[in-house]
């Protein structure tokens, strides 16, 4: 497949994926720094807030650790440790706390062997490799004459990326929906401010959302560009 002037169109989609990743970043960062300027009114630093969570989860082989950088905040299950950003760590702001009990969503997932967070992280080897080789795998089958078996390889290995993005997306929902849940019944955020935390959640949850349909668009874009070499060689 030729397009005038070497312009292929379906960089279109690669472009849009893009303009959804930056929106969803904008948004997220908007909306934590809003709320890191809202003291919770427990007083109580993310990494407070974390170690009582787990505690009431009845989780107490957890640790708790700083990291640098900003909104790095992850939970690492291979060592069990919960690790809270610079601007999470020693804050007691809104954000700080919500972001910290997200994370705790995480290790309670882990605690109650979660399936679909055993499903990802089984995946994650699997998408990583994905990730690095069905790229040089079609284009190697396409330099070797529209070669169908490496193409097909290719795609499929960046099929299991594209699955991993969209198992991640019912992994992250529920530990928003769990940190939130807890927040509310324990009373580590109060009345308005369990309103500020799902706000807080939410515009995390968009940043995976945009990354879930970035890949299908790339995938799409994959396919298509495919399909117009095979059609060429044939």
């Amino acid at each position: 497949m030729y397009y005038p002037m070497y312009i292929d169109p379906t960089y279109i989609l690669i472009i849009i994926g893009v303009l959804l990743s930056m929106a969803a970043s904008a948004k997220v960062k908007t909306t934590f720094g809003r709320y890191s300027g809202v003291r919770s009114l427990s007083g109580l630093t993310g990494a407070q807030a974390a170690e009582r969570i787990l505690h009431q989860a009845g989780i107490y082989d957890v640790g708790i650790a700083r990291v640098s950088g900003n909104l790095t905040d992850h939970y690492d299950p291979s060592s069990k440790t919960l690790r809270l950003s610079d601007s999470v760590y020693g804050s007691a702001s809104v954000s700080a706390v919500s972001v910290a009990a997200h994370e705790c969503g995480h290790a309670i997932q882990h605690q109650q062997n979660y399936a679909p967070l055993k499903i990802r992280g089984a995946l994650v080897p699997v998408a990583n490799f994905g990730a690095s080789i069905s790229w040089p795998l079609i284009i190697l089958g396409i330099f070797l004459g529209g070669s169908d078996i490496l193409i097909n390889i290719g795609i499929w290995m960046f099929i299991a990326v594209v699955v991993f993005h969209f198992i991640t997306l019912p992994v992250e929902f529920n530990a928003s929906s769990r940190a939130l849940k807890i927040m509310d019944e324990s009373g580590i955020l109060h009345g308005e401010e369990n309103r500020y935390a799902r706000q807080v959640l939410g515009a995390a949850a968009l940043t995976y959302v945009a990354s879930a349909a970035s890949m299908i668009l790339q995938l799409l874009r994959l396919l298509i560009l495919t399909r117009g070499f095979r059609n060429d060689d044939n």
